[in-house]
C-alpha cells in the first residue's frame, strides 16, 4: 500500500469528494482524519473505513473556526504522532446573480471556501515544516478559471485557491519539500448545488437529467496518483471535466 502508515486529514470528509477521497486513501494505507460539521456522516465514513481493515478517526470541524482547526490538526498528532497529508474539501457552491445581493452566502463562500483552507495549512504548517515533508491538497474548480453568470463569488474563492496554491508551492516546495496540487474538477455527482437559494438563477439553469458528469471516486482517484508519486515528483494542478462537456 503506497501510503501505508502515512497520515492524511481530510476536510469536507463527510460526502462527495472528501468522502471518497477518505476511502481511497485508507484503501492505500493511510491513517485518516475525518473532519466535518456533521459527525453522525463522519461516523458512517469512519464506520466504512474500519469495516475495509483501515484505520480512522473523527475530528468534529467547522474549518471557519480557527480553534476547531487547530484542534483538528492536534487530534491528528496526539492520536498518530504526526500529519503527513492534508486534504483540503471542504467547500460551499450557493451560486447567485449579483444583483440580488446574497451578501450572507457571499461572505460565507469567502469563509468556508478560501479562510477555512487558509487556517488549515496555517495549523499543519509548524509540523510539516518540522518534518521537511507533506502534501498538501486544495480542492479548488474548473469555475476559478472558466466564469459564468452567477457564479462571480464562488469563481473568485475558486481563483484565490489557484493562486494561493501557486504560492504556497513557491515557499514550501523548495525549503521544505512540502508538495502542493490543485485540483480543479469540472461539474461533479455531489449535492453542491443544493446549497442554491437564488430562485432566479435555479429558473434559469438548464442542468437536467443527462447532464455530463464526474464522479466524487474520479477526483479521489488523480488525488490519489498526486499523493503516490515519489516525493521528487510535484503534481502542480489536476484539471478534470466531464468527457461529454466542452
Amino acid at each position: 500500500m503506497k501510503l501505508k502508515d502515512k497520515v492524511a486529514i481530510v476536510t469536507g470528509g463527510s460526502q462527495g469528494i472528501g468522502r471518497a477521497t477518505a476511502l481511497a486513501l485508507a484503501d492505500a494505507g493511510a491513517k485518516v482524519v475525518l473532519a466535518a460539521r456533521h459527525t453522525d456522516d463522519l461516523k458512517k465514513v469512519k464506520q466504512e473505513i474500519e469495516g475495509k481493515g483501515g484505520e480512522a478517526t473523527i475530528a468534529e470541524t467547522d474549518v471557519t473556526d480557527l480553534k476547531q482547526v487547530e484542534a483538528m490538526a492536534q487530534t491528528a498528532l496526539d492520536k498518530y504522532g504526526t500529519i503527513d497529508i492534508l486534504v483540503n474539501s471542504a467547500g460551499l457552491m450557493p451560486l447567485s446573480y449579483m444583483k440580488n445581493r446574497h451578501l450572507e452566502e457571499w461572505e460565507k463562500m469567502v469563509d468556508v471556501n478560501l479562510k477555512g483552507i487558509l487556517k488549515a495549512v496555517y495549523a499543519v504548517l509548524p509540523t510539516m515544516i518540522k518534518n521537511k515533508s507533506g502534501h498538501i491538497v486544495n480542492m479548488a474548480s474548473i469555475d476559478g478559471r472558466v466564469m459564468y453568470r452567477g457564479g462571480a463569488v464562488y469563481g473568485a474563492t475558486k481563483a484565490a485557491i489557484i493562486a494561493l496554491s501557486e504560492g504556497l508551492r513557491m515557499e514550501l516546495s523548495p525549503d521544505y519539500n512540502i508538495r502542493i496540487t490543485s485540483v480543479e474538477p469540472g461539474t461533479v455527482d455531489t449535492d453542491l448545488r443544493e446549497s442554491i437559494t437564488d430562485k432566479e438563477l435555479l429558473n434559469d439553469m438548464d442542468w437536467g437529467d443527462g447532464e455530463s458528469k464526474i464522479e466524487p471516486e474520479d477526483i479521489a482517484d488523480s488525488i490519489l496518483y498526486a499523493l503516490t508519486l515519489p516525493a521528487r515528483a510535484n503534481v502542480n494542478e489536476i484539471l478534470l471535466k466531464p468527457v461529454g462537456k466542452q
